[in-house]
């Protein structure tokens, strides 16, 4: 193991999440009962209509969709922020129950994440940074055997593991969540690790509801930049990547 690398697969989401969006937002604006809009949004395009919902602001038809996806490849730095994100749901591999320990790992060393700025120093910060890595596994291999190895351990020598360390998830967000989610993530301010995950699970999203998607990103892509003296001064090259004029 050791050095690992981004994973996000798209697990499951609302069937057909566009339909559903439009009969729930149709209601709004309909005397029809269920079952007439239901059968009226099965026959006709609303992409139009996702489209006008879009333009008004009118996000809360979006909450009635669902998102789930799985994620390998990332550091506990990133766990620590996307967490912060309420509106959804976490399941995370535990390192209290998971062991990290050398023996468990193919390559004798626990998965981690080393940041691109390290490597772009060149293969000897690249060299010292997995000297660090195996000299952590060392130090919780030693606590593990300390505390009398198996599981119980696991609790309290994981402490010595570093932010590095990789972790997987799975995370569920509606979407009108995943919109605010990628207005902050993919943001050219946001760390870079949260900024690639984001990016990733947005290309996912697109793919299965594109209309509903298909402004989503950073919040400069809608508006003028929210992050203000702070901007990147990037706008006009992060809304050409995007495709927005």
């Amino acid at each position: 193991m050791g050095q690992t690398a981004l994973k996000v697969r798209l697990l499951e989401h609302t069937p057909e999440p566009e339909k559903l969006v439009a009969t729930a937002a149709r209601l709004c604006y309909s005397p029809a009962n269920i079952d007439q809009l239901a059968e009226s949004v099965a026959v006709s395009d609303q992409q139009g209509f996702i489209k006008k919902l879009m333009d008004m602001g009118h996000h809360t038809p979006l909450e009635h969709i669902s998102f789930t996806f799985g994620i390998e490849g990332v550091s506990r730095s990133l766990l620590a922020q996307i967490t912060r994100h309420r509106i959804a749901s976490f399941s995370v591999q535990s390192q209290r129950y998971v062991g990290e320990t050398r023996q468990q790992n193919n390559q004798g060393i626990f998965d981690y994440v080393i940041p691109p700025a390290i490597v772009d120093l060149g293969p000897a910060a690249v060299a010292e940074y997995e000297r660090q890595m195996a000299q952590m596994q060392e130090w919780y291999d030693g606590w593990v055997e300390k505390l009398g190895g198996g599981r119980g351990s696991y609790e309290d020598a994981r402490f010595v593991l570093p932010n590095a360390a990789e972790t997987k998830l799975v995370v569920t967000m509606n979407a009108r969540e995943l919109r605010h989610f990628f207005s902050l993530r993919c943001c050219q301010r946001a760390q870079w690790e949260i900024r690639r995950l984001a990016e990733e699970m947005l290309s996912l999203v697109k793919q299965v509801a594109p209309v509903i998607f298909a402004d989503a990103g950073p919040g400069c892509l809608v508006g003028p930049c929210p992050e203000g003296k702070l901007s990147c001064g990037q706008m006009v090259t992060v809304r050409k990547r995007y495709g927005v004029n």
